[in-house]
């Protein structure tokens, strides 16, 4: 099965840069998507043959996330079950017979960490839920996770250590996910590989490859002998970020 993993920032903006053939040539199982920056209505995607899943923010042109999918899930949840983490359209979980399907957008810490504590609480809020999850089924999932795992995943860690995205908090957060039973697939798979998954509109960072990986399949322990590859497609423009895709046998 092919997963695709893409923040598009802005689904409307995206759809006038080539999303729809990018979507047609890809014929994804899973093509899930963050930041869709849109409420039901204001865009859609004619996908035949795909179930299409949407999760908006309350505040308008903000957040927001959504899944399509060729196979029709057993049950679709919104959010993961806290009012105070579910009012921005953050995440989206599929059920099937097997597996899990977790598509998640991460809060930012923002500027100078004003949000790190936000960001702390998200944090612990989503581990339990996925631990709940995984107790039940493996759990695949996928999204813009706003963190820089390791120094190898930004191009400048040093100049970034107190960054959004580069803290020593979301740093350690992630490792506690990873503790907890489930893997970073492309790092698992290319431990010594440099490539970013986003690069900033300014100073030509794309260009210059000046970049962060900050977007992930991260699948439960036992799902690991199933995955044939994680794959970052740096080629695809449209975004400030480029899909991620997983190739995995269920």
């Amino acid at each position: 099965m092919k997963f695709i993993s893409w923040n598009v920032n802005g689904f409307r903006s995206v759809l006038s840069k080539g999303f729809e053939e990018f979507f047609a040539k890809e014929d994804a199982d899973f093509f899930s998507i963050q930041e869709t920056k849109m409420q039901e209505g204001q865009a859609e995607l004619l996908a035949p043959g795909y179930h299409q899943y949407w999760y908006s923010a309350e505040k308008k042109g903000y957040s927001g996330t959504a899944i399509f999918t060729k196979h029709e899930p057993l049950s679709v949840s919104y959010g993961i079950g806290i009012p105070e983490h579910d009012h921005e359209g953050r995440a989206i979980t599929l059920e099937y017979d097997s597996f899990y399907l977790l598509n998640v957008y991460t809060p930012n810490a923002q500027r100078e960490l004003a949000r790190l504590d936000y960001r702390m609480s998200w944090e612990d809020a989503l581990l339990a839920y996925i631990k709940e999850l995984d107790e039940k089924k493996p759990v695949i999932y996928c999204g813009d996770l706003n963190v820089a795992h390791e120094e190898i995943d930004l191009r400048n860690p040093k100049t970034n250590h107190f960054s959004a995205g580069f803290s020593d908090e979301e740093r350690g957060k992630f490792s506690a996910l990873l503790a907890s039973g489930f893997k970073d697939t492309f790092r698992t798979l290319y431990p010594e590989k440099v490539e970013y998954s986003w690069w900033s509109y300014m100073m030509k960072a794309r260009e210059k490859n000046i970049g962060w990986r900050i977007d992930y399949f991260v699948v439960s322990d036992r799902l690991l002998p199933k995955v044939k590859d994680s794959i970052i497609r740096t080629e695809v423009t449209g975004s400030d970020h480029c899909p991620v895709c997983l190739e995995i046998e269920l």
